[in-house]
């Protein structure tokens, strides 16, 4: 059954909203620096974000549960030290060694699961766990050095002819994709949304919540072992400590693209929409050179607004807003 035409309306402007608001930081930007409306800003823009883009994914329909994940960054750098010394130690093919990663993460991610959800365990404090752990086993695994890859694994992040974008790149579309599919048209993102919504109600309906919560858990699990792949591609080389604070710019971009850290509501749509908008905020920033400390006040002020409207949203409709105002 399609949604009532509101909800169908809704979304769009929701999605409208988020695309006029990246296009006006182009356009800020543009007029701040000569060069950044050229073509080559966004065929690099394009090629950076896909490793951030998948997590994002992951990371929308595990908050949508009102979970939250940490270890995403470490996970993504033991991933790519699994990659590497899998290719450089044991001479595996690109496709079997990624495999590998992506195994690796799942597991991961399904731990993370398993210990949050079978024992009730917040997902903030097992996953901060899984932080230290994972780096840890990247540093085992790599005995704690960079590991040089190089040509064989390049080609997914280099730009394909013609089409200027690479491979990894139009992966990550198709993980957008498929994410947004599975959270509106299937009964476990119905789920995982009721989940979020109020899990003691899908309980009483006769629901048991614990699988599709472990779920998602995996899936982004899944999706930070990509992550590593892409990452390891872009920089043909693994490092162990690859995905450094990568946690945060993937929550950062989830809150931004609208979805509630309380659960309940999210779109996959819009979460990609807050990944352009770090990164065309992170490129803008740097052709118009500012300072490192400047750039991360200004992302901060970004993701504290993002919630703050998120929390006007949620709790307060326009009449009450009002009231507020003029008793101030």
């Amino acid at each position: 059954m399609s949604p009532p035409a509101p909800v169908k309306s809704t979304k769009i402007m929701e999605y409208t909203a988020m695309l006029v608001i990246w296009l006006g930081l182009i356009l800020l930007f543009g007029l701040l620096s000569h060069n950044f409306l050229a073509a080559r800003t966004f065929i690099i823009l394009a090629n950076r974000i896909p490793a951030l883009t998948v997590v994002s994914a992951g990371m929308t329909l595990l908050l949508i549960t009102g979970g939250i994940d940490l270890s995403v960054g470490s996970v993504l750098g033991l991933c790519g030290s699994i990659l590497g010394v899998a290719i450089v130690s044991f001479h595996l093919p690109l496709g079997l060694a990624a495999v590998l990663a992506l195994v690796a993460g799942l597991i991961a991610g399904a731990i993370n699961g398993a210990i949050s959800v079978g024992l009730g365990i917040p997902s903030f404090v097992v996953t901060l766990g899984m932080l230290e752990i994972a780096r840890g086993l990247a540093y085992l695994t790599t005995h704690s050095q960079t590991k040089y890859i190089g040509a064989s694994v390049e080609p997914l992040s280099a730009p394909i002819a013609g089409i200027a974008v690479s491979p990894a790149f139009l992966i990550a579309l198709i993980a957008i994709a498929l994410a947004q599919v599975i959270l509106t048209r299937t009964i476990f993102g119905r789920f995982l949304v009721a989940i979020g919504t109020n899990e003691q109600a899908v309980r009483l309906a006769g629901i048991n919540p614990r699988p599709p919560k472990l779920a998602a858990f995996a899936i982004l699990g899944m999706l930070s072992g990509l992550a590593g792949v892409f990452h390891t591609s872009r920089l043909g080389s693994s490092d162990p400590n690859a995905g450094v604070g990568f946690e945060l710019s993937a929550i950062a971009a989830v809150v931004i693209g609208g979805t509630s850290l309380m659960g309940g509501r999210g779109s996959v749509v819009n979460t990609f929409f807050g990944v352009l908008i770090i990164a065309t905020l992170e490129a803008g920033l740097a052709q118009i050179g500012a300072s490192e400390p400047a750039k991360r006040i200004i992302t901060g002020l970004v993701i504290i607004g993002a919630v703050t409207l998120d929390a006007f949203r949620q709790h307060l409709d326009a009449g009450t807003l009002i009231k507020r105002l003029f008793r101030c």
